[in-house]
């Protein structure tokens, strides 16, 4: 669909700075994913939190937590990425 919309400036820019935000936000986002990651491999490496993880996943509805081998993994389950 093609058109086109009048708005202030001022809306512009803000709408603007909401993209910029939103962009670091979902960086923030990934980061802490993957340091969340490491450190749920280290525990895997150290204690059976298998029980924990099982029960984390049959409550969350928007994320998974994977383990392969000593590796986690975490699925943000709208994540396209």
């Amino acid at each position: 669909m093609k058109g086109t919309v009048t708005i202030s400036l001022e809306d512009y820019e803000n709408l603007k700075s909401a993209s910029d935000k939103a962009l670091q936000n979902l960086e923030g986002t990934r980061i802490a994913s993957k340091e969340l990651q490491v450190f749920l491999s280290f525990l895997c490496t150290r204690e059976n939190i298998t029980p924990f993880i099982e029960e984390f996943n049959r409550q969350s509805t928007t994320s998974k937590i994977l383990i392969e081998g000593n590796r986690a993994k975490i699925e943000i389950k709208n994540d396209k990425n």
